[in-house]
């Protein structure tokens, strides 16, 4: 009954760990063998029998009979006379089975035991928890806000694992509070001492990638590939699509009619500006639809240096270039080429003059404002519409035009 009663008490962690009980046994005969070979320096000659439906056990030790005084083994032999006690029938060379009761490994052995049984379990779940997360890298994956800390946020999911979202993990403007549902991929799975931490991300473009897929039918159907994603997270994405269906326009499907498809996406990103394009293996057209919305005229590639020179009508640089160089960046990473941007259209009569040169009378921080959006000299400036320049810039209607009439003074003087 001593066996039984403690099996019964460890079977309490099967419940606390969600551990099924033929695990639990198997780590229970290892725990048991191990407090055996403390007790005896052997458990070779021991049977441990388990009995997962009862959960029940016996630990049986088998040992040789030898003549009374030829025992040089305790562990493995048993003398003549002791296994007579056992069954008066017994003779030299025979195998004796007795049951060992767990009481006989001492109070402090069951403590031990018990312990090790703890640990053995934690080792477990943690070997488990790893190996189930690792198969989870790239996925997304929602769980719920448990605490906000400084540099991190983190998360529980509905099994009880704890997720890390690091500040630097978390989309610049997202906010979230205690309960708050939320969604990212799971990025990397680290193994802090024996306990695994698993690493959330909502900047990775896996994570945008993954949103294409749960939110457009014909991408997670594979009907529409995704070929590449580039990010600057919240702030604007491209992404290049192909299909190997001509019957599908890509662009259009994944944006969806009035951006309907695309919408719940940028939400989701913190209204995250995304350019979808066609994808296509001719650079220089590729290089153009990367540079999306700007209009360009001219692409030359230099394969070698792995450069493209653009050139585009002035009106179209600042669209190129995009608001803190932002578009243009992602138009570099996503096609692989290092983008230099050549304004056409400047005759030698009509000189320009690069914007610092105004630097006694326009304050820098309004001409770094202007430069945020790729226009940098005064001919950019004047050709654009002031009422453009107000919803593309922080600066006030009244500073654009006070701006634009140093210029024009200066170039029509």
């Amino acid at each position: 009954m001593e066996n039984i009663a403690l099996i019964e008490s460890f079977s309490e962690f099967k419940d606390d760990k969600l551990i099924d009980r033929v695990t639990l046994m198997a780590i229970l005969e290892d725990v048991f063998r191990n407090a055996l070979k403390k007790k005896y320096g052997s458990d070779d000659n021991f049977d441990i029998i388990i009995n997962p439906d009862k959960g029940d056990m016996e630990i049986w030790r088998n040992r040789v009979v030898v003549e009374d005084g030829e025992v040089e083994d305790p562990n493995s032999e048993i003398s003549l006379s002791e296994a007579r006690r056992i069954e008066p029938d017994f003779e030299v060379g025979e195998d004796v089975s007795e049951e060992v009761k767990l009481i006989q490994l001492g109070r402090r052995a069951i403590l031990a035991l018990r312990q090790n049984l703890i640990s053995k379990i934690h080792e477990h779940d943690n070997t488990n928890l790893y190996k189930q997360f690792k198969d989870l890298i790239g996925d997304i994956y929602t769980a719920e806000v448990h605490h906000v800390r400084p540099k991190a946020v983190i998360l529980m999911d509905d099994e009880g694992n704890e997720i890390v979202l690091p500040k630097e993990k978390q989309i610049p403007n997202d906010y979230f509070k205690k309960g708050d549902n939320v969604r990212g991929v799971i990025e990397n799975v680290e193994l802090k001492g024996n306990k695994p931490q698993i690493i959330m991300s909502r900047t990775a473009p896996e994570f945008l990638e993954k949103l294409f897929e749960q939110e457009i039918p014909e991408v997670f159907d594979g009907l529409i590939t995704i070929k590449k994603v580039v990010r600057i997270p919240g702030e604007k994405a491209k992404v290049a699509v192909d299909s190997y269906d001509d019957r599908i326009d890509p662009v259009g499907a994944c944006v969806g009619m009035k951006g309907s498809r695309i919408h719940g996406i940028v939400r989701e990103l913190g209204n995250e500006n995304i350019d979808v394009i066609n994808y296509t293996t001719n650079a220089q057209l590729y290089i153009t639809r990367a540079l999306s919305p700007a209009k360009v005229s001219t692409v030359k590639i230099n394969e070698e240096a792995k450069t493209a020179e653009v050139f585009l009508k002035i009106e179209e640089v600042s669209k190129a270039i995009g608001r803190g160089g932002n578009n243009i960046k992602l138009a570099s990473l996503l096609t692989g080429y290092e983008i230099d941007v050549i304004r056409e259209g400047i005759t030698e009569e009509e000189d320009d003059v690069e914007l610092r040169e105004f630097s006694d009378e326009i304050e820098a921080w309004v001409i770094e404002e202007f430069e945020k959006i790729g226009l940098d000299t005064a001919r950019s400036v004047l050709n654009q519409d002031v009422a453009d320049l107000v919803r593309r810039t922080d600066l006030e209607e009244e500073t654009i035009l006070d701006v634009m009439n140093i210029l024009k003074e200066e170039l029509e003087g």
